[in-house]
């Protein structure tokens, strides 16, 4: 999840068990759409066998929901065929690729239990936690993305400048009609702390203190943001923000409204020509690399093969 602004921060609490009382909704996105080997995968395939294949010593894969596409299409090109089932089935074991969730595939890695995760950067709790474990990240940038705001389709407002976004973010703005819309009261939806998502707000925020959102208006999973703010009953009120590539392909829920920022929409042209404010690098983040494997596959992720799956996926590459 690095800005081409100034600060950067993907995609994104450091446990589940958050700092604010997040509401518990669903993240109903099917990820076994894009489960590598799956019959009609929607996973991304190359047009030719894959220069690297590994078959034993498999590096373990966690990270953000937003990026489990394109990871799915890494496993799938470089992995031997198996099931690489991407949820939790019990309380105790996690499949060898997997997608917890930012904030816990961070947790995984700090721990050990992962070799390898796949999200945006991470958020300053996250770097104390490895701090204090007495680990270092090293992230390998690997692809860009865009953060974005959106409203309800129906709502007139079609453009913020960063400077109306710190201001709604702070309750210096709290009514659309101080911004050119409708006299409604802004509902500005929040993800959990540490999240992807989360840590990008933060990010955009710099020195100015976020106002802290009502239980009910705070989600630990991106879909929450994005269905409340589709939500009819939402239409004249509500502000969430996600990334583009889950809005538009994983989610692709057209009640919403993606703004532009600064006057620049956000689209994979205008990431490309760094033109779109809040454009930002993910990375592949480890800890140790011991496993040579997961050397191998860094690797084969930045060659002309791996960026291709970047790009096809729906992504913009490094």
């Amino acid at each position: 999840m690095i800005f081409l602004l100034v600060f950067f921060p993907i995609l994104l609490p450091f446990t589940s068990c958050n700092f604010m009382q997040p509401n518990a909704v669903s993240e109903n996105v099917s990820l076994t759409s894009y489960q590598p080997f799956a019959e009609r995968s929607r996973a991304v395939t190359l047009e030719e066998a894959s220069t690297l294949q590994l078959h034993e010593n498999l590096p373990r894969i966690d990270g953000a929901t937003a990026l489990y596409p394109l990871y799915a299409a890494f496993v799938q090109a470089v992995y031997p065929e198996d099931d690489y089932y991407p949820l939790r089935t019990s309380t105790v074991n996690y499949p060898l690729v997997t997608s917890s969730t930012t904030a816990q595939a961070f947790t995984r890695l700090i721990n050990g239990d992962v070799d390898v995760i796949f999200t945006a950067m991470p958020s300053e709790t996250q770097f104390q936690a490895a701090e204090e474990r007495g680990v270092e990240f090293h992230m390998t940038p690997i692809g860009r993305e865009a953060f974005v705001f959106f409203v309800n389709r129906r709502n007139p407002i079609s453009n913020l400048s960063t400077e109306d976004i710190i201001k709604i973010y702070t309750g210096q703005i709290t009514n659309w009609s101080e911004l050119g819309g409708n006299r409604n009261d802004i509902r500005v939806y929040q993800r959990a702390r540490n999240s992807g998502s989360q840590t990008m707000l933060e990010h955009i925020m710099g020195d100015n203190e976020l106002i802290e959102a009502p239980a009910e208006d705070v989600y630990i999973f991106m879909r929450g943001i994005v269905e409340r703010t589709a939500s009819y009953r939402n239409y004249r009120n509500s502000l969430g923000y996600s990334f583009l590539f889950y809005t538009t392909q994983m989610v692709r829920n057209n009640e919403i409204k993606l703004l532009s920022i600064n006057g620049i929409h956000p689209s994979r042209k205008t990431i490309m020509n760094n033109t779109y404010p809040y454009s930002n690098v993910f990375y592949a983040i480890t800890v140790t690399r011991d496993n040579e494997n997961v050397n191998r596959l860094l690797e084969w992720i930045l060659s002309e093969q791996g960026q291709y799956l970047v790009e096809r996926t729906g992504y913009v590459p490094y």
